[in-house]
């Protein structure tokens, strides 16, 4: 018997359906009314029809979708001389063999970048450009950083789609619930086109079920630190670990939480001890307003620290009459902050989960941007804690994204 996989249970239905916030997030590019996405131009027959490349290519995976074809048409596209990969610490088992396939196929140069990748936000097109790359491949992520944003460099989005035993998932989702509870299905950019697809197949067979989109991420999508608020029953996510799950637990603390993990093919209850995060924050931040110097960190791994975010915190902090030092680090460590005890309070823009999930770690609290709002009596505290790190609909000027209500109305109006 045939295995069921994503390819033959729903194929025809990602291509029709799958919403994948590609490139700029300001310019989308989704399924067209031909049930396809639209591309600028197709790849040529001599590379998808080229038998040598195909048999490379069977030295990766079946289950993972590397684009390889799409890889070596856009590297003899530009002309690429050198080029840069970078991706999770997860796949960097294939990066030789997708750095030999290129060497082989575009005769190019390929740079293997080991840094540690922790997710979308680590996309490191500076370092690229410092190793004379003249185009970099981003694995695993999706397009956080849009493509016009990056420092002068030619960029790559894979996406890396994971394909797994989507008959088993659905029928787990009917064993378990019935067609009057409200689902919401959430993933991480591997997963997202397929689960589309299955949630589409589930509303048809008559259940509630939904895919939450926060922009500018695809529906269904959620990163560590930007989740949507929904108004649902329960929350299921495919993937592993809990990382991405905790993120939207945090955004939605009444909602009951489940995981499948399409691995090892098993269907858990998740918990939250969401009183136990918020009296940690709350007395971090109480700490924190009897601080006379901050500590404001620039996260420096990728693009995960914001100078937009930065200014925008020492504009509030001078306001406050408080004192503060700029510090810019790729990794935020205990030990280190230890070393310059007289900074009474820390302010890191690099990733909000640090502190949420390793706060107690440090001796002197260490604040998001949005917890530092409300020390300085900015912003009141929220009884749900944000999850919008990233989000357009973000609570406050404190996170990258962030756009007024006016200038959202500008943008409305001009289309």
């Amino acid at each position: 018997m045939e295995e069921t996989t994503p390819d033959n249970i729903a194929k025809d239905k990602i291509a029709e359906t799958a919403l994948v916030s590609r490139a700029n997030p300001d310019r989308k590019v989704y399924g067209a009314t031909t049930g396809k996405i639209r591309v600028m131009n197709q790849i040529p027959d001599d590379i998808l029809n080229d038998k040598k490349l195909a048999a490379a290519i069977e030295l990766l995976p079946s289950n993972y979708s590397f684009e390889i074809h799409k890889t070596v048409w856009r590297i003899r596209q530009v002309g690429a001389k050198r080029v840069a990969l970078q991706m999770p610490e997860g796949l960097l088992m294939f990066a030789l063999t997708i750095s030999d396939i290129i060497e082989e196929f575009c005769q190019a140069e390929t740079v293997i970048m080991g840094d540690v990748t922790y997710g979308a936000c680590c996309v490191d097109d500076r370092t690229a450009i410092a190793l004379g790359a003249d185009l970099m491949i981003h694995y695993g992520h999706s397009c956080l950083i849009p493509v016009d944003q990056t420092s002068g460099i030619k960029m790559l989005y894979i996406f890396v789609d994971i394909k797994f035993d989507s008959q088993h998932f659905i029928e787990t989702i009917k064993l378990n619930f019935d067609k009057q509870t409200r689902l919401s299905f959430v993933s991480t950019i591997q997963f997202v086109a397929s689960l589309q697809s299955l949630v589409m197949l589930l509303k048809s067979e008559g259940y509630i079920a939904s895919t939450p989109k926060s922009s500018p991420l695809s529906p269904g999508e959620i990163l560590g630190c930007t989740s949507p608020s929904i108004d649902t029953d329960v929350i299921i996510y495919l993937g592993d670990g809990r990382f991405h799950l905790e993120s939207a637990m945090i955004a939605n603390p009444d909602c009951r939480a489940y995981k499948y993990d399409p691995y090892n093919k098993e269907f858990t209850q998740e918990i939250y001890e969401h009183d136990q995060m918020k009296t940690n924050r709350k007395a971090a931040i109480n700490t924190a307003t009897k601080a006379s110097r901050f500590g404001l960190i620039l996260g420096t791994l990728g693009r995960q620290g914001s100078p937009k975010v930065l200014n925008e915190i020492k504009e509030k902090v001078l306001k406050s009459n408080k004192e503060f030092v700029t510090i810019l680090m790729s990794e935020i460590f205990p030990s280190k902050l230890a070393l310059m005890p007289s900074v009474d309070a820390w302010v890191q823009i690099a990733c909000p989960r640090l502190s949420i999930d390793w706060g107690l770690a440090f001796a002197k609290p260490l604040l998001t941007p949005y917890e530092i709002n409300v020390a300085l009596k900015e912003v009141e505290w929220k009884d749900t804690y944000p999850m919008d790190f990233y989000a357009y609909e973000s609570l406050g000027a404190w996170t990258p994204n962030y756009k007024p209500k006016c200038e959202k109305k500008k943008t409305v109006d001009r289309k």
